[in-house]
């Protein structure tokens, strides 16, 4: 059976959300399945010198300007947030316990809730509170889900995860992997269909 594509995003990563709405079609296509790890830009962008594209001099509003025009191309629902960028620990947390505690459907139900969440409604998920009424929405017990994500477990699983990730090579998001090959970016999408389709890229 072939191996599935990882799949490495930040929550308030934009290109990680249109990344996020489109990889599952991706990898059916190929009868691949997808493994998805979120990651904390905040404690990998030290480590490579590297700011939110939004935080840059002269890249700023074109930065905008690229999120929105990239999101009408590929038909995805997608409004500028009113807080950005977020920290990301609290709804990579809440993923990790609802994949522990619900299984793998139910945590790609409030991954791509938290992102719409964040890009289409403006809703700060950053806020352990507005991830618990996300969450219960889904059928999620709020309460049971807020004490998984203060949980100290929880905490040192995601640490251990985002450690793995830049030890892997890690250094964005998007970021995948297609039988061990990197590919980052959704502007990549091209390309990890060529290797899908006949190996090469």
């Amino acid at each position: 059976m072939a191996s599935g594509i990882d799949f490495y995003f930040d929550f308030s990563s934009p290109y990680g959300y249109f990344a996020a709405m489109r990889i599952e079609q991706l990898a059916e296509r190929h009868g691949r399945t997808v493994n998805w790890h979120p990651v904390l830009l905040g404690a990998i962008f030290p480590l490579t010198g590297a700011r939110p594209l939004t935080q840059i001099p002269m890249r700023s509003e074109y930065s905008w300007l690229d999120f929105e025009r990239t999101a009408r191309l590929a038909g995805i629902p997608y409004n500028r947030p009113p807080k950005f960028p977020i920290p990301t620990q609290t709804p990579a947390r809440a993923m990790l316990w609802t994949r522990e505690h619900h299984g793998e459907t139910k945590m790609l139900q409030l991954a791509k809730a938290l992102f719409q969440a964040f890009f289409v409604d403006g809703v700060d998920i950053s806020s352990a509170q507005e991830v618990a009424r996300i969450a219960e929405r889904l059928e999620i017990d709020p309460q049971a889900l807020a004490a998984g994500i203060g949980s100290q477990e929880i905490k040192d699983r995601l640490r251990a995860d985002n450690d793995a990730a830049v030890a892997r090579g890690v250094f964005g998001s998007p970021f995948m992997f297609v039988d061990d090959e990197p590919f980052w970016g959704f502007d990549r999408f091209a390309h990890i269909e060529a290797k899908l389709g006949n190996g090469k890229t």
